[in-house]
């Protein structure tokens, strides 16, 4: 009999970082994939992407409804309530051998908190990483410590984890999962992706993600609208600007991206999502990558593109020379956007090596979780 391996995904971008697992997951003639979707997927303010998941070929085993409308952090609390009992019914009917989640949301602490209760073990992606900037850094650990496989992306993080209490033998450095595309998805075109996006990509432009700093003194709209007064010192490029996330704050930044977009309709186009595809091709074309999101940090750099990433949020997590940090100021952004956009540092960022692996995550993970068998009990592991 087949493993169950359900895999759950909340965000847009989460499930882009997860796409060659779930195919290899699907391809194993030893495991069986579920498919739990919740968050962001299932609300129409941020693009309903459930249905990318099914134009990709993935049937949804569960979909739980767990997003308020709210932009409080009590907001987000009762939304990881809601999550709960959904996610019970839809573990209790699905029961899988294992459940696969990634990083650090607030969605996923949800479903991995019922899992733990139920007894279904958890393999955790991209544990022991360091993001000072938001509450998502203690979710990340907490997962670790509800988890029982562990897959990360460095082996600083391997050790870290390691140092959480987790058993090595059970602790695995494959690498930052993402990277998988660059050896497996075909990107589109420039001619593609301005057809396909219905904007005018002859001219240079910036890709540009922020999302809202929860643990800092970063409001969210003043952050924000710094950014969009350095964009406005560089008129020669046009600029996509893809929404945020569902955090506390983020609907704060929602009307400021679209009014900045509406008076420029030719030079900017805002989207609630991209999807996989085109913002990996998206990335591999733009001038920059700049804003404040994990992938500038991760995957970025393997596209040797610039990042310029903007306040606290990315604090303390690995990055490559390729990657500039800024204060989240108009002037200390358009001072790390100058340097980017320069001939010397597209020098640098063409030689640049990514400390996040080679692009092969997700064999390695689909190998572990075909030969592994979990123990009733979770020792705590004490560094000698």
């Amino acid at each position: 009999m087949k493993r169950k391996v359900a895999v759950f995904t909340g965000t847009r971008a989460e499930y882009g970082l997860l796409y060659w697992l779930m195919k290899d997951i699907q391809s194993s003639d030893l495991l069986q994939l579920q498919v739990i979707v919740s968050g962001m997927h299932l609300s129409p303010e941020f693009g309903n992407t459930w249905q990318t998941i099914e134009n990709d070929g993935f049937a949804i085993d569960a979909k739980v409804e767990m997003l308020l409308s709210s932009d409080s952090d009590v907001g987000v609390v009762k939304s990881m309530g809601l999550g709960v009992l959904g996610f019970a019914d839809a573990l209790d009917r699905l029961r899988p051998d294992v459940l696969v989640v990634l990083g650090d949301r607030f969605e996923a602490l949800a479903i991995v908190q019922s899992a733990l209760i139920m007894r279904i073990p958890v393999a955790h992606l991209h544990g022991g990483e360091i993001t000072e900037g938001a509450y998502d850094d203690s979710i990340r650990h907490a997962i670790s410590k509800l988890s029982y496989l562990h897959f990360t992306s460095t082996e600083p993080y391997r050790q870290r984890v390691i140092q959480l209490g987790e058993a090595p033998q059970r602790v695995f450095n494959v690498g930052a999962v993402g990277l998988d595309h660059l050896a497996r998805s075909p990107l589109m075109s420039r001619d593609e992706l301005s057809q396909s996006l219905g904007f005018d990509l002859s001219k240079p432009f910036l890709l540009v993600t922020y999302h809202p700093v929860t643990l800092s003194e970063e409001s969210p709209r003043e952050s924000f609208q710094a950014l969009l007064d350095a964009l406005d010192r560089f008129p020669e490029y046009s600029v996509i600007l893809t929404y945020p996330n569902a955090d506390n704050g983020g609907r704060a930044i929602i009307p400021l991206l679209e009014d900045y977009a509406q008076q420029a309709p030719g030079r900017v186009l805002a989207i609630p999502s991209l999807g996989f595809k085109r913002y990996l091709s998206a990335v591999g074309l733009a001038s920059a990558v700049v804003g404040n999101s994990s992938s500038g940090v991760i995957e970025v750099p393997s596209f040797k593109v610039p990042t310029v990433n903007i306040g606290a949020r990315q604090d303390g997590r690995l990055a490559a020379e390729s990657v500039l940090h800024c204060a989240a100021e108009t002037e200390a952004i358009e001072a790390a956007l100058r340097q980017a956009l320069s001939p010397v540092f597209s020098r640098l960022c063409a030689e640049v090596d990514n400390p996040y692996g080679a692009g092969d995550a997700s064999s390695q993970i689909v190998n572990v979780l075909e030969r592994f068998q979990p123990e009733s009990v979770k020792p705590f592991h004490d560094l000698s």
